[in-house]
């Protein structure tokens, strides 16, 4: 640690330590060891190999053009090279964003693809800028929206929506309908009128069958790049696409994109903002597992809400780069980790062979067939349908199933965006559900247990004449308050003895707002009447300072709050004459 010399810290000694924490790659070029290049640079080509086509294909399954998924990919590589924490995340165009890109573009495009391609890139810097906000702001607990059920519901939906939209590819024709059904009638229409196209079908399915079998028998074997080589290859050497109508890529744009903000309306940024929000929300959620993986294998922490930042300025680089949303990929990180990557560099080799891709060889892209470039889209969804997930929800959470399928309802019937909201508002209805009629359970004593237990688990638990003791298991809000007045007042109805007291078991009651404070305000004066004390035991301290700021403590009377309920209950024996024999615990 730097000696305190007692002087002020000079400018540019704060300047360079601040540099330093955003600029990641700047400590990583400063620490690099000769040694790491050669699996840097054989791990950059091995993740060039794949990252290549992948983005072509979720480029064009998004709507855009093919060489807008080689720009975000390049964008996005240098970007988080610069600005990364992790050593070894990869960063680039992701399956799990394409639906919300193409619903977020599509309808103020028009066709137009020009205008597709601003459109596209304006949501990228919204979806950056929100992004980076979100980490400069530290606020990164918001991946917590996203819980288990939605993310399965959603990524279930985006998949399906996915497959349904890239299968006409695959068989040789088009689609023009934008919603989910209108995809599957006219998907159907097509087939019953005998508009597959056979070579494109023989392609198509070659291609899935060798990415698949790569996957599963030879792991190490780039089957994308194998897939799409290959039928590159194929098409450009026996000239199959003027001799079967099939539909190529065809010529891509040379040399590297111009750097420029999309020239967009207000209204197209308002439109787009959602849609921002909602690539936003699920690439936080990305980053945040895929981070927390390698982090666990590497055991170097990294600062969530750093990952954001550069999550954020790889979005905002993209979309000045003609390119699209970017999040981190699952898909290609395991790439990179496997062919050796030990730092950032990986990423940038990655990006020179992209860029020499783009400036010398452009060419080289454009015999190959759509149908194989779906056939990537495909296997990548397939790869992240979760299955297994979803029955688990069946079995043990039939409500969170509930969500699940809401969620995946939604997306696909009524777009990406609405659906996600869907899902949402259940979770957040669900959540509120919990607290608004929250479990509450009238204690007794149980022979030879300790402690006090729930009369509806534990009937042979004996009761104390004239005392309730009643646990409430959620805060004290607006809600259910009123509520939990009613079931207090239930309970010293109900008693098999005249109440003298009641004692809230508030262990579980974690807050208290002005409303339940007001509530609880009018109970005591309702018992009072009834001639019965309210008593609290095992009240947390912060929710004790609430009612001292809003009067309540005082009114009820500090000898009324005991620190556990064996306290309150011999409070309660010392002031009243009842016969009660407690027993001991047995050893």
């Amino acid at each position: 640690m730097k000696p305190d010399t007692g002087e002020p810290e000079r400018p540019s000694s704060r300047t360079g330590r601040i540099v330093s924490r955003w600029v990641n790659g700047l400590a990583v070029a400063r620490g690099y060891r000769l040694a790491w290049l050669p699996h840097d640079a054989i791990a950059g080509l091995s993740l060039s190999a794949v990252l290549v086509p992948a983005g072509m294909a979720y480029a064009e399954a998004a709507g855009l053009p093919v060489v807008s998924g080689l720009y975000a990919s390049l964008a996005a590589l240098l970007a988080y090279a610069l600005f990364g924490p992790s050593r070894i995340l990869v960063l680039g165009p992701d399956s799990a964003l394409v639906a919300l890109i193409a619903a977020s573009v599509a309808p103020l495009a028009h066709g137009n693809t020009e205008h597709a391609i601003a459109l596209a890139g304006g949501l990228a810097l919204l979806s950056g800028a929100i992004c980076l906000a979100v980490g400069m702001l530290k606020l990164g607990f918001v991946t917590e929206l996203l819980s288990l059920p939605i993310r399965y519901g959603y990524l279930n939906g985006i998949m399906l929506t996915i497959v349904v939209g890239q299968i006409p590819k695959l068989l040789g024709f088009q689609v023009q309908g934008a919603s989910f059904l209108a995809q599957v009638r006219e998907l159907a229409s097509g087939v019953v009128a005998g508009k597959i196209n056979g070579m494109a079908l023989t392609i198509g399915v070659a291609a899935l069958a060798v990415i698949l079998g790569c996957k599963r028998y030879w792991p190490k074997v780039p089957g994308v790049l194998v897939a799409v080589a290959g039928a590159t290859l194929a098409v450009a050497a026996l000239g199959l696409a003027p001799r079967f109508g099939l539909a190529v890529i065809g010529n891509m744009p040379q040399g590297l994109p111009a750097l420029h903000i999309p020239a967009l309306s207000l209204d197209e940024w308002t439109t787009l903002a959602g849609g921002a929000a909602a690539i936003a929300l699920v690439s936080f959620t990305d980053i945040s597992i895929l981070s927390r993986t390698y982090e666990a294998r590497s055991g170097e922490a990294v600062d969530r809400n750093q990952e954001f930042v550069a999550l954020g300025l790889a979005n905002i680089a993209a979309g000045v780069a003609h390119g699209f949303a970017v999040s981190a990929s699952g898909s290609r990180t395991p790439v990179a980790e496997a062919a050796g990557a030990k730092t950032q560099a990986t990423g940038v080799v990655a990006a020179l062979v992209v860029a020499g891709l783009l400036l010398f060889a452009p060419r080289a892209l454009r015999d190959t067939p759509q149908a194989a470039l779906a056939a990537v889209v495909i296997a990548a969804c397939l790869g992240l349908l979760e299955v297994r997930g979803v029955w688990r929800l069946y079995r043990l959470r039939p409500s969170e199933f509930v969500q699940s399928i809401a969620c995946l309802a939604g997306v696909a019937l009524i777009g990406v965006v609405n659906g996600i909201g869907i899902a949402l508002a259940l979770a957040i209805l669900g959540f509120l559900w919990r607290g608004w009629r929250p479990y509450s359970a009238v204690l007794g004593r149980v022979d030879r247990i300790k402690g006090y237990h729930d009369l509806a688990r534990h009937p042979e638990a004996r009761r104390i004449p004239g005392l309730v003791l009643l646990r409430w298991d959620a805060p004290l809000f607006f809600a259910n308050a009123e509520i939990f007045r009613e079931r207090m007042l239930q309970a010293v109805r109900e008693a098999p003895t005249r109440t003298a007291w009641i004692v809230i078991a508030a262990e579980p009651v974690t807050d208290v707002d002005l409303t339940a404070a007001d509530t609880l305000a009018r109970l005591r004066d309702e018992l009072l009447a009834l001639n019965v004390t309210l008593c609290f035991a095992e009240m947390k301290g912060p929710v004790k300072d609430s009612l001292k700021h809003y009067g309540l403590f005082d009114a009820i009377g500090e000898q009324h709050f005991f620190p556990t309920i064996g306290q309150a209950v011999n409070g309660y024996l010392e002031t009243h004459d009842v016969e009660w024999r407690d027993w001991e615990d047995e050893a």
